[in-house]
């Protein structure tokens, strides 16, 4: 038997558990899953000697803007980062100038996609402005799925969320009876609008300005109030309901209530919320605001235990970068600059590094950087697995090396920005990623080429309401 390439000696992660075993790779597809030692022929051998082989990470929430904001980063250089973090799909949130809510939009985004990424993409699309034939239109041509937020865009940013925001009731109840019609997932940024509008107008009354009042205006309950709220209306829409970026304790048991109710959705969490809290905010500033914000560590305990039990389903990254300019306006105003983080670079790394420390089984973190979301929005079995048959989007990741963040080791366009993570040292390292067969990442170099990446769409019959 005669391979394209041969992965030898390593160790691979399935779903069924860790074994030694070579892998044959043909046409972009594992072709086989072999016991070690076979002696079979390749093009191209590859030796992961002390390495686990793992699934490519499915990056869920994701985003890079392109084409409005190339100061921040485009499909090329944060798809690079993407790669180099071990992550060979991501999936891109609609906002961008224009917001991704027409078909038309949505072809030329995915063009623009096509020509730049180096590893898979999707695109979910923006149902706001509640017309059934443009939602129509993206879901013939492939959206991953589709994303609402129950909160207004940010102040001058209006256009990049036009058809994205819907803060009232009637309107969000009307995107999701349409998006219900589609079967695809709605993935949903959920805050209460009223809410945070009502405690940063007590801040700024007594002229509170500072990193601190931020996570002041959205407290738990902002974040609580909207999943209930969306779940209680989804009890009569019966959209298929993807909570993003879940932050606290409170919203976290508003998500197991409901799923103690049998209504079938699924939630999320990142990596932000995981390793970071309140805390850190006097450590590096604006650079720590997202939305929603950083919390206390009993919110982060909390995180874990969902992880641990099942309510949370997904580690995913909500990569947004951004200017040191933009993130700077926040030493005088915190009001003033944009919420988000880059962080698709420490995916892999820190939930390997929480596996390989024994916080969670590595089958578990592989389940909730890939297999999960992959089952979730219906690319699996042919990607979030080693299988026969399966793409051939793998990472090489040895134990025995370790990784430290900082600008000058990472890609993405907004490394200077990555300062939550700056000087933090994971266990382990990605040795290797490679995306539909061919290698993009190599010992700490990029070794693709822009469009070697392919766009993914979803399988409607292969979409998992509930893991």
């Amino acid at each position: 038997m005669r391979f394209d390439t041969l992965i030898t000696n390593g160790r691979a992660i399935t779903e069924s558990g860790i074994f030694p075993l070579d892998i044959g790779i043909s046409g972009g597809r594992i072709a086989a899953l072999l016991t070690r030692g076979t002696g079979a022929e390749a093009q191209e051998q590859i030796d992961a000697d002390g390495c686990y082989v793992l699934p490519g990470a499915i990056d869920i929430h994701w985003h890079c803007r392109a084409p409005a904001y190339p100061e921040r980063g485009d499909f090329a250089t944060e798809t690079r980062a993407a790669a180099a973090g071990g992550v060979t799909t991501v999936f891109e949130m609609p906002i961008s100038k224009p917001c991704c809510a027409t078909g038309d939009i949505f072809r030329a985004r995915k063009a623009l996609g096509e020509a730049n990424v180096y590893v898979n993409f999707g695109l979910y699309a923006a149902p706001g402005l509640l017309d059934r034939d443009a939602i129509e239109d993206m879901v013939a041509e492939g959206a991953i799925g589709f994303k609402i937020f129950t909160t207004t865009a940010p102040a001058a940013r209006y256009d990049e969320f036009e058809g994205l925001c819907l803060p009232d009731v009637a309107d969000f109840f009307q995107a999701l009876r349409l998006v219900a019609d589609t079967g695809l997932v709605c993935s949903i940024h959920a805050e209460t609008e009223a809410l945070i509008q009502w405690h940063t107008d007590q801040l700024k009354a007594a002229n509170r300005n500072d990193v601190e009042s931020h996570g002041e205006s959205r407290p738990p309950h902002v974040e609580a109030s909207a999943i209930a709220t969306i779940l209680a209306l989804n009890e009569s829409t019966g959209a298929n309901i993807h909570i993003a970026h879940v932050s606290s304790r409170q919203a976290l048991e508003v998500v197991r209530r409901f799923k103690a109710g049998g209504q079938p959705f699924t939630a999320e969490t990142c990596p932000h919320y995981l390793f970071f809290t309140e805390a850190d905010l006097a450590r590096v500033g604006p650079y720590a605001k997202v939305n929603p914000p950083l919390r206390q560590p009993d919110d982060q305990a909390a995180l874990w235990e969902g992880l641990a039990d099942g309510t949370l389903m997904a580690v995913t990254t909500d990569h947004s970068p951004f200017t040191v300019e933009e993130k700077e306006r926040a030493r005088t105003d915190i009001w003033r600059t944009p919420p988000g983080a880059p962080g698709v670079e420490e995916l892999v790394p820190g939930m390997m590094d929480a596996a390989l420390n024994g916080r969670i089984s590595l089958e578990r973190a592989v389940r909730l950087i890939s297999t999960n979301g992959a089952k979730r929005f219906g690319l699996y079995p042919r990607k979030g697995v080693i299988a026969a048959g399966a793409d051939a989007d793998l990472v090489l990741y040895d134990p025995r090396a370790s990784t430290t963040i900082g600008p000058e080791t990472l890609f993405s366009q907004a490394r200077e920005c990555d300062r939550l993570y700056a000087g933090m040292t994971f266990r382990g390292q990605v040795r290797r990623t490679i995306v539909n067969g061919r290698t993009v990442f190599k010992d700490g170099a990029i070794v693709g080429q822009p469009g070697w990446g392919a766009f993914v769409r979803p399988n409607p019959n292969c979409i998992h309401h509930v893991l």
